[in-house]
């Protein structure tokens, strides 16, 4: 269930593994394909699923090999003052062209259904049933790979509500030749501009052409009294979003306020650069389900676990799920056994991801330092306690 990132490679994992007849659910009938928002690698994962044949140097990336934090300073200069740099070595991706090489490599013999929504899911000891407009079927394994409000966790695991974290995200991406002086800003270079209550990520990620994009993720806590325009109280409602072009006048004014008084003047201008059909807003939620698996049910990426982007880890994570799969499907003898063993590897995964995307956004956008008051040294020290351990970017794949 689900023909994203995630569900393409979910596919490819079952066929790997041994599985002969594998369909893909898809309730959008558009092109994924269409998608441009950015996502980083760390390079050690990204050796990881080359090694396991899940990402490869034909994909377009961008390298980064540092990562330049500021803040705003009149005195500075339009970048403002930086307070200091990391190394960052990450590959960059366009959401979009890395769904289409994924879905280039799941062989013919799998099934495609575009524009079918699953109504449900019937999972049991021997099998499973799907409902859907045509009909019922009877499958052997369902993997839910549909996302963060994923059916098929609703019915394996019903009381997993996603909690809201109480800030937003916001994204926008569009092409480089836009920016007004490209200069100042190195290709290499991923940029934190940080402030109270929130900071601005920018990188570059490929256009599937040969060029460059703008990427950028500003996540900030809105005032207590913002009307979001998302359908009441988001404690107690289901994840949602705006998609690009439906900011409301409230939310349209607190970012001008954030661009215009909390950034330096040339991040604060990248940022306008966006026009509301690039710009979408996501509140921030969390979870991990109990379990990976259930019964004839098994989840994998955004269906099974959704921790905070601060991790670095969203898409990275679901491939990594998908080679815990296949190598669970090809040396298993019977269903338990493989469902046990992906169970067990992904579930402490998913919980310990979780965890650190909770401490990085109480790090840096909750409970954010004095930044201006901050040094190197200070820098250094800040980072090495709100990562706790190396784990940004995504653990090492223990299989």
């Amino acid at each position: 269930m689900g023909g994203s990132i995630a569900g393409c490679a979910a596919a490819l994992a079952a066929h790997r593994g041994g599985a002969d007849e594998i369909t893909v659910y898809e309730r959008a009938a558009g092109h994924l394909a269409d998608r441009g928002v950015g996502l980083a690698v760390h390079n050690s994962r990204y050796a990881e699923l080359d090694s396991a044949g899940y990402m490869d140097a034909d994909m377009p990336w961008v390298g980064l090999v540092r990562r330049r934090w500021y803040v705003r300073d009149r005195a500075a200069g339009p970048l403002g003052h930086e307070i200091g740099m990391m190394p960052f070595p990450f590959r960059t991706y366009n959401w979009g062209p890395l769904w289409h090489e994924l879905r280039r490599r799941v062989p013919a013999s799998v099934v495609f259904r575009p524009g079918v929504a699953v109504q449900a899911v019937r999972p049991g000891g021997e099998g499973a049933e799907i409902h859907t407009a045509e009909g019922t079927e009877r499958v052997d394994l369902v993997i839910g790979a549909d996302g963060y409000r994923s059916a098929v966790r609703a019915a394996a695991f019903d009381g997993v509500r996603p909690t809201y974290a109480g800030y937003l995200a916001w994204r926008g991406a569009y092409p480089e030749s836009r920016l007004a002086d490209p200069g100042p800003w190195a290709t290499e270079d991923c940029v934190y501009v940080v402030f109270a209550g929130g900071h601005l990520i920018v990188y570059r990620i490929p256009d599937g052409a040969g060029g460059h994009r703008v990427n950028w993720v500003l996540y900030t806590a809105p005032p207590a009294d913002l009307d979001l325009g998302l359908g009441g109280d988001l404690r107690l409602t289901a994840p949602t979003s705006l998609p690009p072009g439906g900011l409301t006048e409230a939310l349209s004014s607190h970012l001008r306020y954030v661009h215009d008084e909390l950034l330096p003047p040339y991040w604060g201008d990248l940022v306008r650069a966006t026009t509301p059909d690039e710009l979408f807003l996501q509140p921030m939620y969390d979870f991990t389900a109990p379990r990976y698996t259930a019964d004839r049910v098994l989840l994998m990426g955004d269906a099974a676990t959704v921790a905070r982007p601060h991790t670095g880890a969203g898409a990275v994570k679901a491939l990594q799920d998908a080679t815990v799969l296949e190598s669970a499907f090809a040396t298993a003898t019977n269903w338990p056994d493989a469902l046990d063993t992906y169970d067990t590897d992904r579930t402490v995964a998913g919980a310990a991801m979780v965890d650190l995307g909770r401490r990085l956004g109480r790090a840096l956008v909750e409970e954010t330092p004095p930044w201006r008051a901050m040094d190197q040294t200070a820098l250094e020290t800040w980072w090495k306690q709100a990562d706790g351990g190396g784990a940004f970017g995504g653990r090492e794949l223990k299989r």
